[in-house]
């Protein structure tokens, strides 16, 4: 294993006074780039550091490269850590992990919210994604992550197109979420290539995520989308050091993956042939290869409530991945209130004592996939802050 390296850079979010600041200045989106403007930034300490990796021959160029590695920022608040467990957030598809720091508009983002009630924030980019890029371009091979239209469509403007009965709820996106808009147009300004090869990635983020809760110990982990599939593999692989799983609309949709998320249609292809990963799981009793997991599919297909592939009975079980307390939270216009029912009911019909908050149900409204930067972003925070101090309590009682 490679060692760390280590970077310390310390920095404070910047705090001008108001003799410093124009009385009303335009900060909203890129505007915020001003030195005039306020940070809304948490005031803490930074350090970034690679955790695991291993060096590969590169025969072309007659050397070796640096692969697997995973980038991994750490934020701590400058009055100093309060809370027992760090967070650790995983960002989704398209995107790096600089997307939990801040909203398109420039209000306070997820990290600051949590920095600022005492927690230890770390915040990683995947393995292939961001600054954890890598050099082997033959084992991690890029395709583009999205379009700016699948966007609109699909996630910042769903109830234009009406691809779905409840994208009509959606009211929480800053701005129109179209092209144009100068909000939408710096939230799409991050999107970036995914690899193609998920299961080089899924390999490198078990083994070098275990690592990085080995070095910082028991945490909860915070996703969003396809970004909950690595919670789910390191509950799978080092369950003991996992608080708690926290996933904001997970798109480990069993078996498949939808097409009609942005669209009228509805359809969908064959994806992740363990269930919920790409690479093996452990099941109880054991599956040596994907074939062994005997599925069954009775439900129809529409655009309001999306068709299921759960275990045939009797289903095997997950012993490990229900060693970790798992939670998922839904927005009520998001295309994934049309099928998240699919993750929760698999997961429990394998022995995992799912929860699963439809934001809608517990009166946060109008939410769409990326609530997390929309307009109530910090209320949807507040909820995963409870369920937090809940799971806390829960464990201090074992």
């Amino acid at each position: 294993m490679l060692p760390i390296l280590a970077i310390l850079v310390v920095t404070f979010a910047v705090l001008f006074t108001d003799a410093a600041a124009p009385a009303n200045p335009d900060c909203a989106g890129l505007k915020g780039v001003s030195p005039r403007c306020r940070s809304n930034e948490a005031v803490h300490q930074r350090e970034y550091f690679y955790i695991g990796g291993r060096y590969v021959p590169y025969p072309i160029l007659g050397g070796n490269l640096v692969s697997d590695q995973l980038y991994v920022e750490k934020l701590i608040p400058a009055k100093g850590v309060k809370q027992p467990y760090p967070l650790v957030f995983f960002h989704g598809g398209g995107s790096a992990g600089s997307i939990w720091l801040q909203t398109p508009d420039n209000r306070k983002g997820f990290a600051s919210f949590f920095i600022d009630l005492g927690y230890a924030v770390y915040i990683v980019d995947q393995t292939s994604v961001g600054r954890a890029t890598q050099e082997d371009l033959p084992g991690y091979p890029l395709r583009i992550g999205a379009t700016v239209e699948i966007a609109e469509r699909g996630f910042t403007a769903p109830e234009v197109t009406n691809p779905y009965p409840q994208s009509q709820l959606h009211t929480q996106w800053p701005g129109t979420g179209r092209i144009g808009d100068p909000i939408f147009d710096a939230f799409a300004a991050q999107f970036i290539p995914l690899t193609s090869n998920l299961t080089r990635q899924e390999l490198s983020m078990r083994a070098s995520g275990c690592e990085l809760l080995t070095l910082i110990g028991r945490s909860y982990l915070i996703s969003h989308s396809i970004g909950a599939l690595h919670p789910i593999l390191l509950s799978d692989a080092c369950p003991a050091l996992v608080a708690g799983n926290i996933n904001l609309e997970p798109a480990t949709i069993p078996f498949q993956s939808y097409t009609g998320n942005a669209t009228n249609s509805v359809g969908r292809t064959p994806n992740r042939p363990w269930g919920l990963t790409n690479t093996r799981i452990t099941y109880d009793p054991p599956a040596n290869s994907p074939s062994d997991l005997q599925t069954v599919d009775n439900e129809p297909d529409t655009p309001g409530r999306r068709s299921c592939i759960y275990q045939a009975a009797p289903a095997r079980q997950l012993p490990q991945i229900a060693k970790v307390k798992y939670v998922a939270l839904t927005g009520e216009a998001s295309p994934h209130i049309t099928y998240d029912q699919c993750v929760i009911n698999y997961l429990r019909q394998a022995g995992v004592k799912a929860e699963w908050i439809k934001l809608g149900e517990v009166g946060i409204r109008g939410n769409g996939h990326f609530g997390f930067l929309e307009e109530n972003n910090l209320e949807i925070a507040r909820v995963v802050e409870r369920w937090i101090k809940r799971a806390n309590k829960m464990q201090r009682r074992v």
